[in-house]
């Protein structure tokens, strides 16, 4: 189909209101728009400088995991919690109490993609492992009672206070299940020539539209642009992920996918989602640069410690991950006194590494700051 005949759907009469329910999207899909050529040109090309930093940078699941702190955090965000980074990589002890709420969010989101992506060496991205990925992200949190781990079995909507003054309704949940099995069909249909960038991109906008569960489709729909990346093999590892872009175009986002379901203009979504794929990969290339940059200095001033450099390095893996630490976590990690922790942890004080973050004399807490400030812009 040229997407320039697409219609995105129909709405139908429920009762007191209008659903709308989204045309299938299991077939060929062409289009004329040479703007839409170039910008997938750039935006494959950039992926895959991307992709080659996760195989040469040495020991590259260190730095990931921070990527999916920042994944997690800002995806939530854009769904109103109000962690920031630098909660989000502290442990729950040091999480003020009124914020804890927020911040197992995130951290079920770090393990939701996880565990999505370790699955994916033994199954293919699919409807079982979303359904997986939405228990996960839900278990204990806010949504705990709308059914994690299921598709809908009601109706939704978004926007508003009520169904009545809502800004859009998605199909009705006897639609969903049809509607998520073309879905599925479409990541895997081989008799059809349609490039990665552009299937992800619809399936992207689809699945929202469809909304399929009954609470964290945002997330569940922005992580699914990383599992099917990875899937498909366009990303060794999970480094790319857009919603630090939308975040920062929410209002473009929204309006990109409103604009489709209401003037069936696939290709202004299309060339969006595009332009967003480019601009984050430049950015994680230049992460990744400055990453390898910085690690460089701070292995060669350990090198100083002498017979601590092998404890330091130790450190320095964990810091990579999570760029907190305080003595009782140096102390547990290397089975060591706490003399012996704050001794080593003052030694990164002065090399300029760990600054002290909190202005206590006791539960002190310290940060690798020129390591995080990489993930804060």
């Amino acid at each position: 189909m040229n997407i320039k005949h697409y219609k995105a759907g129909q709405y139908r009469q429920q009762y007191q209101y209008k659903s709308f329910l989204p045309t299938p999207i299991n077939h060929d899909w062409t289009w004329e728009d040479p703007k839409i050529n170039t910008l997938l040109e750039k935006a494959t090309q950039a992926l895959g400088e991307l992709n080659a930093f996760s195989l040469i940078v040495p020991d590259v699941d260190l730095f990931i995991q921070m990527h999916i702190f920042k994944e997690a955090n800002t995806s939530s965000r854009i769904e109103g919690t109000q962690t920031q980074m630098d909660e989000a990589l502290r442990s729950k002890e040091q999480i003020n109490p009124e914020r804890r709420n927020d911040w197992e969010e995130v951290q079920n989101y770090v393990q939701a993609m996880g565990e999505a992506i370790e699955t994916l060496k033994t199954l293919p991205l699919s409807n079982r492992l979303l359904c997986e990925t939405h228990k996960i992200l839900l278990q204990g949190v806010r949504g705990e009672h709308k059914l994690p781990g299921e598709f809908r079995r009601s109706q939704n909507w978004i926007g508003g206070t009520s169904i009545v003054d809502a800004a859009f309704i998605p199909p009705s949940h006897d639609e969903v299940p049809s509607l998520m099995s073309d879905l599925e069909k479409f990541w895997h249909n081989e008799a059809i020539d349609v490039p990665h960038l552009v299937r992800i991109a619809i399936s992207h906008y689809q699945f929202e539209t469809i909304h399929p569960f009954s609470d964290g489709n945002g997330r569940i729909g922005r992580l699914l642009i990383t599992l099917y990346l990875v899937g498909k093999g366009l990303l060794t590892k999970p480094s790319l992920y857009l919603s630090n872009y939308l975040e920062k175009h929410k209002v473009a986002y929204y309006e990109g996918l409103t604009t489709v379901r209401a003037t069936h203009n696939l290709g202004h979504w299309i060339r969006f989602f595009l332009v967003a794929v480019f601009e984050t990969a430049q950015q994680g290339q230049t992460t990744f640069q400055k990453i390898l940059v910085l690690r460089s200095d701070v292995e060669q001033r350990i090198l100083s410690l002498g017979k601590k450099a092998k404890n330091a390095r130790g450190l320095l893996n964990f810091l990579y991950r999570r760029p907190f630490i305080s003595p009782n976590q140096v102390a547990e990690m290397f089975q060591v006194t706490h003399q012996t922790a704050n001794s080593l942890i003052r030694d990164f004080e002065r090399l300029d590494i760990l600054k002290e973050t909190t202005g206590y004399q006791r539960n002190r807490v310290f940060q690798f700051e020129r390591y995080l400030g990489l993930f804060l812009d």
